[in-house]
């Protein structure tokens, strides 16, 4: 069984990853709102980890982005001390 710290981490390297593409490509988290139908908070909340996107969500973001899917899941998640 995962344990909930471990889909935290993991949740919070997503919203890192999702933080360091956006940034990449020079787009404000307004204009991926924008570009995702999404509302402002709703994309500062998946990138500080505080919330858990859908796959819909997930698709719908990479999609904004000019992205494949993947791309928001490659990263990796700290070693469980």
């Amino acid at each position: 069984m995962v344990k909930y710290s471990r889909n935290q981490e993991f949740i919070n390297e997503f919203g890192k990853n999702l933080r360091k593409i956006r940034e990449q490509k020079k787009i404000s988290q307004e204009e991926l709102a924008y570009r995702a139908d999404l509302q402002l908070s709703q994309i500062g909340r998946i990138e500080r980890g505080t919330q858990n996107t859908s796959i819909s969500m997930t698709y719908t973001i990479a999609k904004a982005l000019d992205i494949h899917v993947k791309e928001l899941f490659e990263f990796e998640v700290p070693e469980e001390k």
